[in-house]
């Protein structure tokens, strides 16, 4: 097979322990997303798996047998292995229940750990040797994670989350519970007073949300890596049975990071999210030292250490399509052609009262700013499509997005605006989305909006909203809010009708509405209807293309079908698409034909100026944003 393909969902490729030259990773296949190994060595790639669905979860292990979920239309299904090099598939733990797959760790001996979720609502930390009936070992209601496993196989990690909070449990494969975190008493702010129990700790509680990061690859260190989120920063912070939970306030970010261990010391590399882009840190949390490690400006979806101190990471900006880097001389697969982004690509900060607001700018070339002019100086106003990120808990990269690619191309400015709520901005902009659900995300669009139009980089007249999951809900409130400012809308899997959503959603995200909205939809049904697209339907002037699946449980079916019959019954221009798919479908085929339908519905309702050169939108498939 050719060492030319397309990585997939943006993750790097997992190494095998043993052997670093074999790799595991997901890739393009025929607009479908599947398992592929990669040989460094010979610099050939092999395709594992082939579904109809797609394959999304894989791993591989010490001994270099590759690992791969086989779900069905429902998400639920079992773990496989086999051979690296090929050969017959086998159960990876037989007679598993089927489940949503929530995390596979295999230690260097063959010891398994796999958490799944099961249509009970339940949690399952299961642990076996790979190729045997496993055993369970912990059981929690709700939404858990596997967090990690030592090397010895003698301790595992389970996240909750319950009401928003992270707690993370570390048992042992009995099933005994070692530590719960954080404790009931936490640490003093850098560290455990001497005679510190592993169970409790002297100082109070610490408060804030924590994030499981794995145990320590290097035997014996039994080091468990967290991150804490405070009220205005994020901290590492460690857990040893010895010890206790240490936090390192030394080392502090003002904006969210992600961090993992490297593979043959004991530093660890820190991926922060600072205003669109992304940074990397080496820390040692021994000698208390941090520096910063240089990458090319743009956004890092995944980097990772490797043995002997290199680097491996998937870099991409706006303008070019994620591209696979490694400082250690390791040959990573190729990628084909991608041609670059058309248009000019720059941001601006729009100051309110609430804090400024950054925007992530895209302007084709047949209008917009003339070469080598700044942003507001000499512009030809151009057509907008505002793409409106999901999440909310999440933000606008400065990184490839087939669909810019596709609105540049055909002639629209585009618009992606960091608003409050998004991450990469703080925890005090990102907890922002709570006060008064959905209106100061509709407020911050609007601000946005006029910046661009007094500027004269977009066109007063002709502007319009496009977006996905939470996204898509924020298009339909600000077209019900604010119909005087836009002309189109596309609203794609979205949250239309607050109350029919509660009620028929997941528990998970039952649970997130009540702490957002202080209650039920009995409880405070004023605030639902507040923040509800369906209550302003019938104020919506644009035309409107909502795209909705059946199969959906986040943003589900029902409350959709109840506000197009609103949009009908007050005469308002919409047209409707349906998908046989639930919400964080990979399907290739559905993507393109939802980024077609929607780019077919503007260029009738908001046509833009003919591009110089006309470009067919991209086939790569991108997922769906959650909820």
């Amino acid at each position: 097979m050719s060492d030319s393909f397309s990585v997939f969902l943006g993750a790097l490729p997992e190494v095998c322990s043993r052997d670093a030259r074999r790799m595991v990773l997901t890739a393009d296949a025929d607009g479908r997303c599947e398992v592929f190994t990669w040989d460094a060595a010979t610099r050939t790639a092999r395709q594992v798996t082939d579904r109809p669905g797609g394959t999304v979860h894989c791993a591989v292990d010490a001994d270099a047998y590759v690992w791969w979920f086989d779900e069905d239309a429902d998400g639920r299904g079992h773990w496989w292995f086999q051979p690296f090099g090929g050969g017959c598939r086998l159960p990876g733990l037989p007679g598993a229940p089927a489940g949503l797959a929530r995390g596979l760790a295999v230690t260097a001996d063959g010891t398994v750990a796999a958490a799944l979720a099961t249509p009970d609502g339940v949690t399952r930390l299961l642990m076996g040797r790979r190729g045997r009936v496993p055993h369970q070992v912990l059981r929690v209601l709700g939404e858990g994670r596997l967090g990690g496993i030592t090397p010895e196989g003698d301790l595992v990690a389970l996240t909750t989350v319950s009401d928003g909070d992270a707690t993370v449990t570390v048992v042992t494969p009995t099933g005994r519970v070692v530590a719960v975190l954080p404790p009931p008493d936490g640490p003093p702010p850098d560290g455990p007073a001497p005679d510190a129990s592993p169970w409790r700790a002297a100082g109070p509680r610490p408060g804030g949300r924590w994030w499981c990061r794995g145990f320590s690859p290097r035997p014996g260190r039994s080091e468990l890596l967290l991150v804490h989120e405070r009220a205005d920063r994020y901290q590492l912070a460690t857990w040893t049975p010895r010890r206790g939970l240490v936090t390192h306030a030394w080392c502090a970010f003002d904006t969210e990071i992600t961090a993992r261990w490297y593979p043959d010391t004991d530093e660890v590399l820190v991926r922060q999210e600072r205003h669109g882009r992304s940074l990397l840190h080496q820390v040692s949390l021994r000698a208390r030292t941090r520096r910063v490690v240089t990458t090319p400006a743009g956004s890092l979806l995944d980097a990772a250490p490797r043995p002997g101190g290199g680097l491996h990471y998937l870099w991409t900006d706006t303008a070019h399509p994620p591209v696979l880097r490694a400082t250690d001389g390791v040959a990573l697969p190729a990628h084909g052609p991608s041609p670059r982004v058309p248009g000019r690509h720059t941001e601006l900060w729009t100051p309110t009262p609430e804090g400024s607001i950054h925007t992530l700018l895209s302007l084709p070339r047949s209008a917009g700013l003339p070469e080598g002019a700044a942003a507001g100086t000499g512009a030809v106003p151009a057509p907008a499509v505002f793409l409106v990120h999901g999440g909310p808990a999440d933000h606008d990269r400065d990184a490839y997005d087939a669909t810019v690619h596709s609105l540049v191309a055909s002639g629209y400015a585009v618009a992606r605006v960091n608003y409050r709520g998004s991450t990469g901005y703080g925890p005090r902009w990102r907890r922002a989305v709570e006060a008064g659900v959905g209106h100061p995300q509709v407020d911050d669009l609007a601000a946005v909006r006029a910046d661009l139009v007094r500027r004269g980089l977009v066109d007063d007249r002709a502007t319009a909203l496009w977006g996905v999951s939470w996204g898509a809900y924020l298009v339909l409130l600000a077209l019900g809010t604010r119909p005087e400012l836009w002309q189109a809308g596309v609203a794609v899997k979205p949250v239309a009708d607050w109350v029919t959503a509660h009620r028929t959603t997941t528990p998970a995200l039952r649970a997130l509405d009540v702490r957002w909205f202080g209650g039920t939809p009995d409880e405070v049904p004023e605030r639902y209807a507040r923040s509800s697209p369906l209550t302003f339907a019938a104020k919506v002037t644009a035309p409107l293309l909502v795209v909705g699946a059946d199969k959906d449980v986040k943003c589900p079916p029902e409350q959709i079908r109840t506000y197009l019959r609103a949009l009908a019954a007050a005469g308002v221009a919409h047209e409707q698409m349906w998908l046989d798919t639930g919400h964080d479908g990979y399907d290739g085929a559905a993507h393109v034909a939802v980024l077609r339908r929607s780019l077919a519905f503007l260029r009738t309702h908001l046509p833009a100026p003919a591009p110089p050169t006309p470009s067919r939108p991209p086939a790569r498939p991108g997922g769906p944003r959650p909820r």
